[in-house]
């Protein structure tokens, strides 16, 4: 007798995904988006550590559907005469059937199991419609099945920064001013035998990660020698000519 369905096709295609995870409830970006092809099981982006030495799959949403990229699932399982369909740059190919209404009518080729009209060479519309057509015509899908011992996420994948930061680096989601008891404005300040200060807002520095502004500020001495020479240029006291 020929192999069924394996247990990770399964999960793929019965498991639910982008629904909130039920172990990080409170966590934001908690949607399963991944399949663990080891526990079979759908999984979300805080559950990966758990999971980093297993085979892991991404599943993408297209047009309310979900779907995988074709070159991930192609490490896992024949997809020829599948027809895919790009999103960013990137090649996929819906997990599931999708029954249309009415039969398609027309030229062209169509899917085998749904009747939903395709490009050609393609036959099957969908992973799950090719999957169909083999067992019924075939009763074997282990020709088509490949080995695959690790499966690891794509690079343009979201990591929450809560995984790698600390919780205190995102605690404030937008950027706020320091309070500070002194006044913005440039100011100076004189006194017999003390030097006096002139205190000046400079520039303005974003920290990245606290997302707080901070106003860096600039110190210059000035001492009584240059106040007084710059008294000393005020314009003289007219003196009276003598009289004859």
């Amino acid at each position: 007798m020929g192999i069924q369905k394996p247990a990770w096709l399964e999960a793929l295609y019965t498991q639910k995904f982008f629904a909130g995870c039920s172990y990080h409830e409170a966590a934001k970006k908690n949607e399963k988006n991944v399949c663990c092809l080891d526990c079979c099981i759908s999984i979300c982006p805080h559950c990966i550590p758990s999971h980093r030495f297993h085979r892991l799959l991404q599943v993408r949403r297209y047009v309310y559907h979900d779907v995988v990229r074709l070159e991930d699932l192609e490490k896992l399982i024949d997809c020829s005469n599948v027809q895919a369909y790009t999103i960013n740059s990137a090649k996929v190919v819906f997990i599931k059937k999708r029954p249309q209404n009415r039969q398609f009518k027309g030229a062209g080729n169509y899917c085998t199991s749904c009747d939903r009209g395709l490009q050609e060479p393609f036959i099957h519309c969908s992973l799950g419609c090719k999957v169909d057509s083999v067992l019924k015509h075939c009763k074997d899908l282990s020709p088509y099945l490949r080995r695959c011992s690790t499966l690891t996420l794509g690079p343009d994948f979201f990591v929450p920064q809560d995984m790698a930061d600390d919780e205190t680096t995102n605690e404030t989601p937008h950027s706020t001013i320091v309070d500070s008891d002194e006044p913005m404005m440039s100011w100076s300040s004189s006194s017999s035998g003390s030097e006096n200060m002139s205190i000046a807002c400079t520039e303005i520095v974003r920290k990245k990660r606290s997302g707080l502004y901070v106003c860096a500020r600039s110190f210059s001495k000035v001492s009584d020698e240059d106040m007084a020479s710059s008294m000393s240029r005020r314009k003289g006291i007219p003196h009276r000519s003598p009289l004859c």
